[in-house]
């Protein structure tokens, strides 16, 4: 029997997976736990339907994604910060710092789990990547000036 899982399944398959099963299998197991529902016409042309939704709006996301990144790329942010006489800032500059200095600057709102960096502790210029997808990603420059 053919039957498209509604849920992950262990040794079976993935959410939206066509499977063939025993029958017994199918509706003494899955179908109770609504785990799958059979594999019929109407069911197929809806699963096709959703991924070809899904894809759509994946694709949309990407494009937004890599025209934010056109957007950004080769941008700078400048920071003030206070700082001993070496050039060693009292504190330090973090990802949630850059990402609040973007999203007031560009008036975007990147999440700081998205900018890539090692924390700045002394003053400089230094080169930020934004991962804003997971295959779009573009760098803009960040200096740090003594105040």
């Amino acid at each position: 029997m053919k039957v498209i899982l509604l849920q992950d399944v262990k040794k079976l398959g993935k959410k939206g997976d066509v499977v063939d099963i025993s029958d017994g299998y199918a509706r003494n197991f899955l179908f109770p736990r609504k785990l799958a529902e059979e594999a019929n016409n109407n069911n197929i042309h809806i699963l096709n339907t959703k991924k070809e939704n899904e894809r759509k709006k994946k694709l949309a996301e990407i494009e937004a994604a890599q025209k934010l990144a056109a957007e950004l790329k080769g941008k700078e942010i400048k920071i003030e910060a206070k700082s001993g006489e070496s050039g060693r800032l009292f504190g330090a500059i973090t990802s949630k710092d850059v990402a609040e200095l973007i999203n007031k600057n560009f008036n975007l709102s990147i999440d700081k789990k998205k900018i890539v960096m090692d924390t700045i502790k002394v003053a400089g210029s230094y080169d930020v990547e934004l991962k804003l997808y997971p295959e779009v990603s573009t760098k803009i420059k960040v200096i740090v000036q003594q105040s």
